[in-house]
């Protein structure tokens, strides 16, 4: 999975927040590019996750659709914030606050994803306390036993059901939804892809960057990109999930694009009598 690893920074031994204590050290050099960011890339690129699920839940609240997509939204953007802070310092604390999060909004994902056939701002407490209870262990276990494998099954887990509840709805209920769907699930396995890449070809791509141009090296950082593809591929699968719950209640939402690049869902007016 995500090999321990660690090079001495060209600018201090340490840098600004000291030796790294999380059990995790990716394939970025360590302050390399500043004596405040352990890894720089690594941790600008978590702005795709904050950013826009931000607006998202501001726009998901000002068109007065349900609650648990306003979540959805900023469960995301806490994520970015937690592998912002978890990249920037090292330090285990923060890769907690990365880490758990991640158990936390996908928890958010999978109730959106499998309560959007019921009645409008229905409550389903028993779905809630079973994610709940899920969370709870993950968490309880994770911090007795830290072993980050245990945290990627986890969390894989989740996303296996997504994907699957997913698959379900654009096969048998909104065909419609397919391009949107199988978008979402490529854009977030071409970011799971270059995830590997950076854990097992390491070596490779340190030695490569010795001999590259710093602007041609940051593209390189492949655990950067995770970040890039798997926020607009999470984001993607939220408008996906808010969409077939439309669909269901009969609402309309427009698809309105950021600077003509990021997809974003603007509900209509309700039609009054």
């Amino acid at each position: 999975m995500a090999p321990s690893l660690h090079v001495p920074s060209r600018l201090s031994p340490a840098g600004f927040w000291g030796s790294p204590t999380s059990t995790l050290d990716w394939c970025e050099e360590n302050y390399f590019v500043s004596n405040y960011v352990a890894e720089f890339w690594n941790t600008m690129s978590n702005l795709i996750m904050i950013l826009p699920p931000a607006y998202g839940a501001l726009r998901t609240f000002k068109d007065g659709l349900e609650t648990r997509y306003v979540f959805a939204f900023l469960g995301l953007a806490a994520v970015g914030v937690g592998s912002w802070c978890f990249h920037m310092t090292l330090q285990y604390e923060m890769q907690l606050l990365d880490e758990l999060p991640m158990i936390y909004s996908c928890c958010v994902f999978v109730y959106c994803l499998f309560e959007c056939f019921k009645h409008e701002n229905s409550i389903n407490y028993i779905v809630i306390t079973i994610l709940g209870g899920f969370s709870t262990v993950v968490t309880v276990v994770y911090l007795l036993w830290k072993e980050p494998v245990f945290h990627q099954v986890m969390y894989g887990a989740l996303v296996c059901c997504l994907v699957l509840r997913s698959v379900y709805i654009v096969t048998w209920v909104y065909p419609c939804l397919r391009p949107l769907c199988y978008t979402s699930l490529s854009v977030f396995l071409l970011g799971f892809l270059l995830w590997n890449v950076d854990n097992l070809l390491c070596d490779t791509l340190r030695n490569s960057r010795q001999s590259l141009p710093p602007v041609i090296g940051a593209v390189t950082q492949f655990h950067a990109w995770w970040h890039v593809f798997t926020g607009l591929g999470s984001h993607l699968h939220i408008l996906l999930s808010l969409q077939s719950r439309a669909n269901y209640l009969k609402r309309r939402l427009r698809v309105k694009f950021i600077c003509g690049v990021w997809p974003v869902l603007h509900a209509e007016p309700r039609k009054t009598r």
